[in-house]
């Protein structure tokens, strides 16, 4: 396996720290459709065949190779459980109540709580083309405050940053829900849950965007639970 190294500190970055690999051996073992069989190939069909590759494609599910990018190849480490995984994926940004705005801007509060790039690079791309602006991108990206004139759209950004949190208070709550009503709550808890899965386990696996490092997720002494 080859070694991880210490790459430059971007400014700002106070408890992350950026590596690269010495070579092209990873954590990751990248499989191949022609090594596929039985449950690992039903699993890869259904995530190349599947909603996911309907309609325009934003962000590549595959690699030249054929091998699935971003999280989806660790699905096929544990095909029932990979199959379930990307089933609930598929059932949050295609079948829940949630706008496309309002699942977008959820999603990407879940990139930034992470820092994860490819969620942050693939979901941009979902993002812009349902109508999110540079500014409201960038504004989430980096966590800073953003003025929204819908109070649904609001309410889901308010709860999210909470949710990414660990819990929800009662001030909180009772800014959002309503207009959210209980529905929409318990849909943003499964994306928040599912799309920090997907983080831990990139990261885990030091997978990241073609060319951006893959940052290490530093405990923060400010944090009780952080030990």
């Amino acid at each position: 396996m080859g070694k991880v190294l210490l790459a430059r500190h971007r400014p700002g970055d106070r408890h992350r720290h950026h590596y690269e690999t010495e070579d092209a051996m990873t954590r990751q073992q990248a499989f191949t459709p022609d090594e596929l069989d039985g449950e690992r190939l039903a699993v890869y069909r259904s995530i190349t065949e599947g909603p996911r590759a309907r309609g325009p494609r934003l962000f590549e599910l595959v690699s030249e190779s054929g091998s699935l990018l971003g999280p989806f190849n660790e699905f096929l480490l544990s095909p029932r459980l990979g199959d379930a995984l990307q089933n609930l994926g598929a059932a949050i940004r295609y079948e829940s109540s949630l706008s496309g705005r309002a699942r977008e801007m959820a999603i990407l509060v879940v990139a930034a709580a992470w820092d994860s790039a490819f969620e942050r690079s693939a979901h941009e791309a979902v993002g812009r083309s349902v109508g999110l602006t540079e500014s409201e991108l960038t504004a989430i990206a980096s966590q800073a405050p953003l003025d929204l004139d819908d109070p649904h759209e609001a309410a889901v950004l308010r709860l999210t940053r909470a949710l990414v949190t660990g819990d929800v208070d009662d001030a909180t709550w009772s800014a959002c829900v309503p207009p959210l009503n209980r529905e929409t709550v318990f849909e943003l808890t499964t994306l928040v849950g599912y799309y920090a899965t997907l983080a831990l386990q990139m990261r885990t696996f030091r997978i990241a965007d073609p060319g951006i490092p893959v940052p290490e997720r530093r405990p923060d002494p400010q944090r009780p639970d952080a030990h």
